[in-house]
């Protein structure tokens, strides 16, 4: 009897592995399934970014100061962070050879005035004659006449030399063509300084630091949404961090850079208190509003490989790539320039093993 019993339940352990090993239809359903994915549509609408673009204060007027003229250096005024005024002396020069030139000028011009004076007054005395029949041949007066001309072409050419000569000297002063600090010296008494030489450093170097210029370049691709003159604009430097300063778009370029792919803007900064100084780094915060006129989609839907940029469209349930061009972006959007319209499906978490022409329904 027990014999008979073990062998009914090994009976039944056979049966029901052979059944187990048989596939289930329904299991075999679900696994070859198509994928699910999520599907996102495309919308016209200008995504909103906060663009934080590196910027650079620079003096609003800023001048080398060279040599005019060949000399030596008399005096210096001034030095590295002298306040000077607009007209204000900064150094003198001397020239002895330039002031024997002065001199000489000086002489020429006066001997030619001279020489004019008298053939004019001969001039004068032989015309007088002239009204007598006969005195005067009309040939000496016309000589008389073109001596005087010609003497007083010689006298005004030699007083325009000695004024030129005179205008020389002048440059022996140096003055402040405005008002600023000094922010380079290079020279001291007794330099020999030299008009012709084209690799010197400047004498000094004079900057405005009481208006100043925040300069930022703006990407191509936020230029739409690009500021406009009296616009403000927030800006925080790195020599005050944590500090938000405000200004106000004074001037616009209206000219892409072709190397960088960007617009230069600049705001006017005041600095009545001296805390700013020119080359001091800012951050400018920009608000871009976006186009209008732009598509965007969930940020995931777009992949990015080495070789393209490209959202994955569902097409009649199929998988289609389509090449894209980006500009703004939010936290979660995107806007994007390529074959795609208001309304067309692209996968949300899209990747680069998805195919071409998978089959994506759902």
């Amino acid at each position: 009897m027990r014999n008979k019993i073990c062998s009914i339940f090994f009976s039944s352990a056979i049966f029901l592995c052979s059944c187990s090993d048989k596939k289930d239809p329904a299991n075999n359903s679900v696994t070859n399934a198509t994928p699910h994915y999520t599907l996102a549509k495309v919308e016209k609408a200008p995504v909103h970014e906060q663009l934080k673009l590196p910027a650079q204060l620079a003096a609003f007027q800023e001048v080398s100061i060279f040599a005019k003229v060949n000399g030596y250096v008399k005096t210096v005024l001034v030095d590295i962070g002298s306040h000077v005024k607009k007209g204000q002396t900064l150094m003198t020069l001397e020239a002895p050879e330039l002031e024997q030139a002065v001199a000489q000028a000086k002489e020429r011009y006066a001997r030619a005035r001279s020489d004019y004076s008298i053939d004019k007054d001969n001039f004068e005395r032989v015309k007088e004659a002239s009204q007598t029949p006969g005195a005067i041949s009309p040939l000496d007066l016309a000589s008389a006449k073109a001596k005087a001309d010609a003497d007083s072409a010689l006298s005004n050419a030699e007083k325009s030399n000695w004024q030129m000569q005179q205008t020389m000297m002048d440059y022996l002063i140096v003055t402040a063509p405005f008002t600023g600090v000094i922010t380079q010296r290079n020279v001291h008494p007794g330099a020999l300084v030299s008009a012709e030489s084209k690799d010197s450093k400047p004498m000094l170097e004079l900057k405005e630091v009481d208006h100043l210029r925040l300069e930022v370049d703006i990407p191509e691709s936020a230029v739409a949404g690009l500021k406009r003159k009296n616009d403000s604009l927030s800006y925080v430097l790195a020599a005050f961090p944590g500090v938000v300063k405000k200004g106000r778009v004074s001037r616009i370029s209206m000219n892409i850079n072709a190397q960088f792919r960007s617009e230069r803007i600049e705001l006017d900064v005041y600095n009545s208190d001296g805390s700013l100084v020119p080359g001091m780094y800012a951050d400018v915060l920009f608000d871009s509003e976006g186009d209008p006129g732009a598509l965007s989609v969930p940020k995931s839907a777009i992949v990015t490989s080495t070789e393209r940029k490209y959202v994955i469209a569902d097409r009649n349930n199929k998988a289609v790539k389509v090449d894209v061009v980006t500009s703004n972006e939010s936290a979660d959007r995107a806007e994007v320039i390529g074959a795609l319209k208001p309304g067309d499906e692209v996968i949300v978490n899209a990747n680069d093993e998805i195919k071409e022409g998978d089959n994506i329904g759902n």
